[in-house]
């Protein structure tokens, strides 16, 4: 049986439209759409769909259930020690509580360091008839995401993503953010950008793979010897690395653009360390806009990640797969924003060396 539309509802919402309408377009009792809608049983998988295609064809406003259940935040290794260090964690964790509230969820927060602690969590889950679904929070490890295979209630992943796209994942579109960062100082004149990362995750990776395209797109050489890697996020890493860098090869580069904002902290001390200036003989770009950015010296230029809204949309598209409407596993990525400040300028058209200053 075919869905008829409803006259004037496609693709606004609408208080007039009502369940009788939904169950009239269908053909089917007010009974019949109430529990198809709500997932009980006694309705036929085809008049189920039937009648879920119809409320989202109407834009009908399906009442999802969720006020009073709980939702598993499983947080691994990485995630706890980012929240420690800096507020990238914190500010995705706030957006996804005050969404919790508005929601009436409770989020129950579990660390987890391995795969034992993984599939614990997932026990807990699925024994909890309480619990409505899972949020992993940087999860990388593919052991670890294959153990969701089969699980029953919606998992979603924030600040990751899965490959084989099997969960549904919120991050920021990290591979365009690099990108337009990278275009930001091509457009200033630099051609020789360091990329300096700490590699392992796959949102830095997507962030490499954006500077490598940017590079790419302008005719320019994305060498191997342009990415520097660190093995932390701390600032000081980063800036042993700059300055060993500059000390060997002296300064063959006229311009950084970190994977975070606290290795671009340390990006600008290594080249000041060496006796250079920022912007003037080298620009430094991170990525995040953490407040701290702003009270830099210089202020950094950096691309803005909706950290907040992390958290949030994450926790609207775990509450839409309760919905009962069927849908695929899908990835949400956020766009992100150029803040720019004082650490970037213009390639000096003539090089210094460390002991020439300005007069």
């Amino acid at each position: 049986m075919a869905v008829k539309p409803l006259p004037g509802k496609r693709g606004k919402k609408s208080k007039r439209v009502r369940l009788e309408d939904i169950a009239e377009s269908c053909g089917v009792s007010l009974s019949t759409a109430s529990r198809a809608i709500a997932g009980e049983k006694g309705v036929r998988p085809e008049i189920r769909q039937q009648v879920l295609e119809a409320a989202k064809l109407a834009n009908y406003v399906i009442p999802t259930a969720v006020a009073g259940q709980k939702v598993i935040l499983a947080a691994s290794s990485a995630a706890m020690i980012d929240y420690v260090r800096n507020q990238f964690t914190l500010y995705v964790l706030e957006g996804l509580k005050e969404r919790a509230q508005a929601l009436g969820l409770e989020i129950v927060t579990r660390p987890i360091a391995d795969r034992n602690e993984e599939l614990a969590v997932l026990k807990e889950a699925q024994d909890d008839p309480q619990v409505a679904g899972l949020l992993f929070l940087t999860v990388d490890d593919e052991g670890m995401l294959a153990a969701t295979r089969g699980f029953d209630k919606p998992v979603v992943l924030l600040n990751s993503d899965d490959p084989f796209m099997r969960l549904s994942s919120v991050t920021p579109c990290n591979r365009s953010s690099a990108r337009l960062a990278a275009d930001h100082l091509i457009g200033l004149g630099h051609e020789r950008i360091l990329f300096l990362m700490r590699p392992g995750r796959r949102t830095i990776e997507r962030r490499y793979e954006g500077w490598k395209d940017a590079l790419l797109h302008h005719g320019l050489a994305a060498d191997a010897d342009l990415v520097v890697p660190v093995e932390d996020w701390l600032p000081e890493l980063a800036a042993q690395a700059i300055a060993s860098r500059i000390e060997a090869r002296g300064l063959d580069f006229t311009a950084v653009l970190a994977a975070g904002d606290s290795l671009a902290v340390g990006a600008m001390m290594g080249v000041q360390q060496r006796g250079y200036s920022v912007p003037g003989d080298v620009s430094v770009m991170g990525m995040d806009d953490l407040p701290q950015a702003s009270f830099l010296n210089p202020p950094l230029t950096t691309m803005h990640i909706p950290m907040r809204e992390i958290g949030s949309v994450a926790l609207d598209l775990l509450r839409d797969s309760l919905s009962g409407l069927p849908m695929p596993p899908r990835r949400v990525e956020l766009a992100c924003h150029l803040v720019e400040r004082a650490s970037t300028g213009p390639r000096r058209s003539t090089r210094r060396t460390p002991f020439q200053r300005s007069m």
